[in-house]
Order: structure tokens, then C-alpha cells, then sequence
């Protein structure tokens, strides 16, 4: 949709055209399904991560293990049927990490003792009631200890647990059914406790022995590359809010939709804001593992992993505001943001650099003096904070000049000057039309005695030419520097300029200056965060005792 001079608007509609099908679905005969697109998906996920590939190997191989003991005529007339639940046992309790599986048969061996007892003591005392009061006691059983361990697995502090108390639930029922029917619930419940005990340790024994996956191990890899992505994506966000406005950028709606596909950095960030939940299991799951690789002491810190992964998101939150701002619809003119670049550029570097040396001290286990990173830091955001109150004047110029009355001229001239796409010093442009002001008479530009009134020194750059108010517009090539966005069209319906229109201008100029000290804010925000986060860095290497370098 085009809008025109004169109110006039056209919809363009394409004509309509045969939809064309890919061409995985043409050599699959256009089912949609393609042998090869899967194979390929297949592969490509695999090769993300070999370990998925080990995983389910592993799981395979503690599975045909205890199959072997129901295959074999041997072992199968030692523990007859009750081996099936070894099973189970496996696919139940065989987890991705180390962890994880000691947590899972940890909550299952637990469980299933705890069950067999009951199971047990409820079966003699049905027993000794008699044959009639027997199916009676059985079923109150049942739906006690159903409603009992449905209720305190969503305790708070029993959550953890909530695996052990499903298991204390059907392995008692299993059991107590099955012996009530066999007439042998004692012998019963041994033999399936010996059964999941055999289960319990194959799985045990093939996911410590066979390829390890250690949850301290990726937890470790995981904080390490959250301090990547959040480094990666500051300095991604600084430089493309720096950059040339004047390129060509995306439609808003479709970039959002796409999940920015021009700035790879903001993924990782947004997954390093989402990674609480993954941080917190694998720390759960850590600290059911033995001292291994580079963890050699026992109780390690596992906890303040968790701990620094919560401040770095604290960290990454400023990122995504940033974020926010480089994307939003009011954005500060380029020639007016270039004036604090070296600045902004410098304290985002050096914040940038502290989080990668942080990160590398994790990965490494090593401690280091961070004196110098920390005040190179605080020295450039210092710096930032200087200029922003040096030139805090150009935040709010369209606010506190006045436009003379019936001075068309000078309207002009300050319209050249807000919607320039020159990247003039914008303190020298404005003293120069402030001192023009201040000289306003018409024979300024023939009176010698009027130019001793400027300072000495002060080197004035020539005032663009008086042209009209449409010409200056058809200039602008892009949308306008302010919000909502007005095309010239828009404008020139209005009739062009007039003294009523300026202070609409002026509020729209003030509030898109304003969006340039959002961004330095959010930035210098961050830099005060990243203390905090090198003081819970500090805390980690100390209880972890890492080596000092």
C-alpha cells in the first residue's frame, strides 16, 4: 500500500499466481515428506551434540543387559518373572547425566524399600484378620497410602522427592495385589526388590563406566558460555545502534517474527535469560556425583553456580533494554548519537572484555586480580557520564529554544538544522544559529561592528541557505527522525510549517534526544551491575578454591 500526494491511495494486489511446492515435497512425489530432508535433519541434529548419540546407545546397551537375564534359561529360573522388573527399572531410572541417575535411583531403591515393607506388614496383618476382612484391609490400604503420598509429594520441601513417593505408590500396589492373589507376599516382595536392585545397578554401572556425562561438567560449559553470550551481545547491540542510520533496515513486524536473524548474539543472550531452570537441575544433579575430572573435593559449590548464573541475568536484562531501545520508534538522529561514539564505544568495550575475562577465569578455575578490568571500566563509564553532562544541552535543545516571531528564516534554518543528514558537530552548529539570533536585524551581514561580538577563536560554520519548507523535506529520503512517523506527504496536506506547528516539532525533536540518554542510562546501569557480578565471581573461586594465578 502506497500512500500519494493529494490523499490518494493505491493498493497494490499481485496477481494471483499457482503456489509452487518445495522441492523436498516434489521428489517425495509432493506428500510433503522427503527420505532425504529427514536423514539430513537427523544428522544435523547429532552433530549438534554427540553426546544425544552416546545417551541412547548407553540406554540400549543397560537394556539388553538385563535382558540377557530373562533370555538365558539360568538366571530366568532363579528370579522367574519378577525380572521384567529390571527392566522397567533401566527405562525408568537411566538418566542423560551422572547426576541425575544417582538422584532417579536414589528416590527409586528408597521408594521400593519403603513399599516392600508397607507391602509386607499390611499383608500379614490382612492375614491374621481372616479370609473375609482381608480384601477389606487390603483396599483401605491402598487408598491410604495413595492419598497420604499424593498429598506430602507437593510439599514444598518434598518436592525434590516427588519421583520416591510415585514409586512407594504403585510398587506397593503391584505388590500387595499380586501377593494377595499368589497367597506369597513376602516371597513377592523380595523377589521384585531384588530385581530392581539388579536394574539399579546395571544402569548405575553402564552410565558411569560407558562415556560419563557429568551435570558438573556441563554446568560448568553452560556458565562459562552465558558469560559469552551476554559479552557478545552488548557489544552487538552498541555497534548497530551506532551505525549509519541511513541503511536500509527490515521491516519491524517481520524482524521480530524472525527472531532478528541479523544479529546472532541476541539468541544467546535471550537463552542465557531463560537458563534458570536448566541451571538449577543441573546443580540438583551435581551434587549427587563424586569427586571427578577437575571436581576433586567433595561438597563442592555447586549451589553458587546457581548463584552467579542469577546475577548474570541481572546483567542481561540491561542487555535486552538496550535491546529494546536500538529497536524501538523513536530513535535518536545519527549525527546527534555520533557525538558520545568513541565514549559509548569505549565503556561497552571495556564491560565487554570484563565479563569474558570473568568467564575465562570460571572455565579455566583460576583466580585473578581484576583491579586493573575494573577501573579501565569505571574509568570509561566515567568518561561517558562526563560528556553526557558536557553536552547534556543537546538532549534538551528543541525544548529551550523559542521560535522568534514572524521569522520564517530562522524557521527554515532550524528545520535544516534538526533534519540534516550531515553529521555536523552539533555544538558548533547550534552556537552558530544561536549567535544569528542574537543579531537578528537585517543589517547584521552589512554592519563590520556586529562581528565583535563574537568570541575570538570561534570558528562558525557556514549557515545552510534559506530554502522553503518543502524543499528541505523532499530532501529526506527516509522516514523522519521522530514519533509517530510522518511522511512529507503528511506534511504537505497540513499546508507546510507555521509558528503553531514548531512546538510540535520541538516536543517530537525533545523526545527523540531523549531516547539517546535512555540508551547511555541502560548502559551505564549495566557497567554498575557487573560489580556485583564480579563480587559473586570472587565468591565462587574462593568456596570452590580455585588456584590463584
Amino acid at each position: 500500500m502506497n500512500g500519494k500526494k493529494g490523499g490518494c491511495i493505491g493498493i497494490n494486489i499481485p496477481p494471483a499466481t499457482r503456489a509452487k511446492l518445495p522441492e523436498a515435497s516434489k521428489k517425495s512425489g509432493g506428500n510433503g515428506f522427503s527420505c532425504k530432508a529427514w536423514i539430513l535433519s537427523v544428522w544435523k541434529f547429532c552433530k549438534e551434540d554427540i553426546n544425544r548419540v552416546l545417551f541412547s546407545l548407553k540406554v540400549g546397551l543397560a537394556v539388553l543387559l538385563v535382558s540377557l537375564l530373562i533370555l538365558f534359561e539360568a538366571p530366568y529360573e532363579v528370579f522367574g518373572t519378577s525380572i521384567i522388573w529390571s527392566i522397567l527399572t533401566v527405562a525408568i531410572m537411566f538418566e542423560y547425566t551422572v547426576g541425575a541417575t544417582f538422584n532417579r535411583g536414589f528416590n527409586r531403591a528408597l521408594g521400593s524399600l519403603l513399599a516392600g515393607i508397607l507391602a509386607i506388614v499390611v499383608a500379614e496383618l490382612a492375614l491374621s484378620a481372616g479370609r473375609i476382612a482381608e480384601p477389606f484391609i487390603i483396599g483401605a490400604s491402598i487408598f491410604l497410602i495413595g492419598t497420604v503420598t499424593s498429598f506430602i509429594k507437593q510439599w514444598p520441601s518434598c518436592v525434590p522427592y516427588e519421583y520416591g513417593f510415585r514409586v512407594i505408590l504403585f510398587t506397593f500396589c503391584l505388590i500387595i495385589v499380586s501377593g494377595y492373589r499368589m497367597g506369597t507376599p513376602i516371597k513377592t516382595s523380595m523377589d521384585r526388590l531384588y530385581s530392581i536392585a539388579i536394574g539399579g545397578f546395571v544402569a548405575v554401572i553402564v552410565n558411569v563406566l560407558v562415556f560419563p556425562m557429568w551435570a558438573g561438567e556441563q554446568l560448568h560449559k553452560e556458565l562459562v558460555d552465558s558469560f559469552t553470550a551476554v559479552a557478545d551481545s552488548l557489544e552487538e547491540c552498541v555497534k548497530k545502534y551506532l551505525e549509519d542510520e541511513g541503511l536500509e533496515h527490515p521491516e519491524f513486524l517481520k524482524t521480530v517474527l524472525d527472531e532478528f536473524p541479523d544479529e546472532p548474539a541476541y539468541k544467546k543472550c535471550r537463552s542465557t535469560l531463560n537458563s534458570a531452570a536448566k541451571l538449577e537441575s543441573l546443580a540438583s544433579s551435581a551434587k549427587w556425583e563424586p569427586p571427578h575430572g577437575r571436581f576433586q573435593h567433595f561438597f563442592y559449590p555447586w549451589s553458587e553456580y546457581v548463584k552467579v548464573g542469577a546475577v548474570l541475568r541481572y546483567c542481561a536484562y540491561e542487555v535486552m533494554a538496550l535491546h529494546g531501545v536500538l529497536h524501538s520508534e523513536i530513535q535518536a538522529p545519527y549525527n546527534l548519537r555520533i557525538t558520545f561514539q568513541s565514549e559509548i564505544e569505549d565503556a561497552a568495550s571495556q564491560a565487554a572484555d570484563l565479563l569474558r575475562s570473568l568467564g575465562r577465569d570460571i572455565c579455566d578455575m583460576k583466580r585473578s586480580i581484576k583491579h586493573s578490568l575494573l577501573k579501565g571500566v569505571h574509568s570509561s563509564t566515567e568518561k561517558l557520564q562526563r560528556a553526557i553532562d558536557t553536552h547534556s544541552y543537546l538532549l534538551t535543545t528543541s525544548i529551550n529554544f523559542e521560535p522568534p516571531e514572524n521569522t520564517s528564516k530562522t524557521l527554515s534554518r532550524k528545520l535544516s538544522l534538526a533534519f540534516s543528514s550531515t553529521p555536523y558537530e552539533f555544538s558548533t552548529q547550534l552556537l552558530n544559529l544561536e549567535m544569528s539570533n542574537n543579531n537578528n536585524n537585517l543589517e547584521k551581514d552589512s554592519n563590520p561592528t556586529n562581528q565583535n561580538n563574537i568570541p575570538s577563536g570561534t570558528e562558525l560554520l557556514p549557515l545552510p541557505r534559506t530554502e522553503s519548507y518543502h524543499e528541505t523535506m523532499r530532501k529526506q529520503s527516509r522516514r523522519l527522525h521522530s514519533w509517530p512517523s510522518r511522511e512529507v506527504s503528511a506534511f504537505e496536506e497540513e499546508g507546510g510549517p507555521t509558528t503553531d506547528f514548531l512546538p510540535r516539532m520541538n516536543a517530537l525533536e525533545s523526545t527523540a534526544a531523549l531516547s539517546l540518554a535512555t540508551f547511555t542510562s541502560l548502559l551505564i546501569e549495566f557497567v554498575a551491575r557487573v560489580d556485583h557480578l564480579v563480587e559473586a565471581v570472587e565468591k565462587l573461586s574462593e568456596m570452590a578454591k580455585f588456584k590463584h594465578e
